[in-house]
């Protein structure tokens, strides 16, 4: 007999009030009252007399809540006000004319009003226990560039020299948790160190603000290489590991380094990298500069690479450092820097960061704040709850993106989710953490 491959259901309808699309929102949002999120947007954000100052907290936390579910544009923030999800999200779920409108009201300088928000969200998750405490503390700093397509957009319509238009923010990122510290949105045809300075001491004043009294570390790449960025660390006390840009004194540096000075690294091809320091004194006329360990890996070009067809013996990746340590070590964990990546690409593919959805820099600036806020929420859910670190992405498959029903009995409201889930455990052990904190509000 012939198998049937028809589906069994053969009409649908949208007409039950109590399915919650996105049950699994109840972590997140309960770990943001659990952190007086809502009174922190309240209490900080004043928009003046523009059209979107009303219900702050209300707005503040769709936008969030809804990157958390995988919205990436304004529209998307209407699948939260579908069926019951508002009963799990505990605050008013605001209309897509209503975030734009809102978005469109902050300025610049409003947008760093949500600056105050996250520095003191960041203090009272590290509070609650996700912080580092007394243990030493790395900040990978970094720049990434979202790219836009339209010309209306402030900031974003002219070219860079890569040829494409976009963004160009600043990010700070903990090494190990892959939260976001600090965030500053810039024009996308600015330097990468362009205002690196300052966005440095903020870092660093935060951090410490929020509990962080162990030693401090400060890794960048080659974009971050001056003298303001170094003198920002050594006023704070932070050490630093810095990748260098090339000149003639730093390649002299270099070549005067004696053939039996270097160390084979531990490298996926024998033979195929080394390691060397020697001493070294950048940005050397100005006045004051001090000498710093010059930490250089050479790699030999793999058979048939373009390096190998020119003839080249060796590529140079050197970088300045005041650490103590050994030159492996030392090395080994500079080039960890490049795991900041994983953040970035969490809040461009996990979040909303990919999309920057106004024409104002303002309303694109707060944008970002609040795909960080987002993004921080899904990260210290992962460590307060699973004392692991996910991606966005995973938690909400796994714990987010939760079919559920609402029901009342006996004046008690229940939350039904799916029978035989997979990951029912970790959902459970999240929201029993979470309950735990002390409401911070």
């Amino acid at each position: 007999m012939p198998r049937s491959y028809t589906l069994p259901i053969q009409r649908t309808a949208f007409d039950d009030p109590r399915l919650i699309a996105d049950a699994g929102l109840l972590l997140p949002a309960t770990l943001s009252r659990r952190l007086g999120l809502a009174e922190l947007l309240a209490r900080h954000v004043d928009l003046g007399a523009t059209a979107g100052r009303a219900n702050v907290a209300d707005k503040g936390l769709t936008l969030i809540m809804s990157a958390l579910a995988g919205g990436d544009c304004i529209d998307d923030v209407d699948a939260l006000r579908a069926g019951a999800t508002a009963a799990v999200l505990a605050h008013r779920v605001a209309a897509p004319s209503t975030i734009g409108t809102f978005l469109r009201s902050f300025s610049w300088g409003h947008a760093r009003q949500l600056g105050v928000v996250s520095g003191e969200l960041l203090r009272r998750a590290w509070a609650a226990g996700a912080g580092p405490g007394a243990a030493p503390l790395t900040i990978d700093l970094d720049s990434t560039l979202c790219e836009t397509y339209g010309l209306a957009k402030a900031g974003a319509s002219r070219v860079t020299r890569s040829g494409q238009r976009g963004y160009h923010p600043l990010l700070a990122v903990r090494a190990g948790s892959d939260e976001v510290l600090h965030d500053r949105l810039r024009g996308g045809t600015a330097a990468t160190q362009r205002g690196a300075t300052g966005f440095v001491t903020e870092t660093i004043g935060r951090v410490r603000r929020a509990g962080a009294t162990g030693q401090i570390t400060l890794r960048a790449d080659s974009g971050f290489y001056a003298h303001g960025v170094v003198d920002a660390c050594r006023r704070a006390n932070v050490r630093f590991s810095i990748s260098t840009r090339a000149n003639v004194n730093l390649r002299a540096a270099i070549e005067a380094i004696p053939d039996h000075a270097w160390t084979p690294i531990p490298y996926w091809l024998e033979g195929g990298a080394d390691v060397a320091e020697a001493a070294y004194t950048p940005f050397g006329q100005r006045r004051g500069a001090s000498s710093l360990r010059l930490i250089v890996r050479r790699v030999r070009p793999t058979p048939d690479s373009q390096l190998d067809l020119f003839g080249a013996t060796y590529s140079y990746h050197p970088f300045i450092t005041d650490r103590d340590g050994t030159t492996l070590d030392l090395e080994a964990d500079h080039r960890r820097h490049a795991t900041v990546e994983n953040a970035i690409r969490d809040l461009k593919y996990g979040v909303g960061l990919n999309h920057l959805p106004s024409g104002r820099f303002g309303a694109n600036a707060a944008w970002l704040a609040f795909q960080v806020m987002a993004h921080n929420l899904a990260r210290w859910l992962g460590q307060l709850g699973l004392g692991l670190i996910a991606t966005t992405k995973t938690l909400r498959r796994r714990l987010f993106a939760l079919a559920g029903r609402i029901t009342r009995s006996a004046r008690r409201w229940t939350l039904h989710l799916p029978a035989r889930w997979p990951w029912q455990l970790e959902f459970d052990r999240v929201l029993a953490s979470v309950n735990a904190i002390p409401r911070l509000a």
